[in-house]
């Protein structure tokens, strides 16, 4: 490697490419940027629907990540968390991410740098623009690094797909439908009422 080429690397990202890391950390507001197998992916900010459905879930965790009395607590739960994943690294945001509390290093709140500790539970809220990177780039990333489960939300259809990490891949445990409260891993704790998600 050239004196040119090494003094471009960014030591954050040491090994990907000085173009898609630039890519990265330049891209404009209305973009959702991520790195995926070494490639730059950009996508459209949320649309309203989409964006609806995720804060409405996240609502309804709010006993397990800000727990009041009778809640079941035990969690922390982010909003489009960037992660680091691998030594590479993949950088992913989910549109919901948890960890269970007790995994949660000191210092996991600090402002310096993206979390780089596995999340236990992710969640990726579909849309056309977004579902195919969701279900196959993103989903086998989340596997080979040791997410313990992982939700596919579709606010059109409808549905909530419940996956859990097994060594072999992701089974598909659940998928739930329609307005029914439901029991969903690893949230079971709690009845989440799905009618909530797709109101308008």
């Amino acid at each position: 490697m050239s004196g040119d080429a090494a003094r471009s690397l960014n030591p954050r990202f040491p090994n990907l490419d000085p173009a898609v890391v630039e890519g990265y950390l330049q891209a404009p507001a209305g973009v959702v940027a991520e790195i995926i197998a070494g490639e730059l992916s950009l996508l459209p900010r949320p649309r309203r629907r989409h964006a609806r459905t995720s804060s409405r879930l996240g609502a309804r965790l709010a006993g397990f990540d800000d727990p009041r009395e009778g809640d079941p607590g035990g969690w922390v739960i982010l909003d489009e968390p960037e992660i680091e994943f691998g030594p590479k690294p993949d950088v992913l945001t989910p549109d919901l991410a948890g960890w269970r509390r007790e995994r949660c290093p000191p210092g996991f709140f600090g402002d310096d740098e993206d979390p780089t500790v596995v999340p236990d539970w992710v969640c990726e809220v579909l849309s056309p623009s977004t579902a195919r990177t969701d279900r196959h780039r993103k989903l086998p990333i989340y596997h080979r690094e040791g997410v313990g489960h992982a939700w596919l939300i579709d606010p059109v259809a409808h549905t909530l797909e419940v996956f859990r990490h097994t060594p072999g891949g992701w089974p598909l445990v659940a998928t739930f439908a329609g307005a029914e409260p439901v029991r969903a891993e690893p949230f079971e704790a709690v009845a989440l009422d799905l009618a909530a998600l797709w109101a308008q």
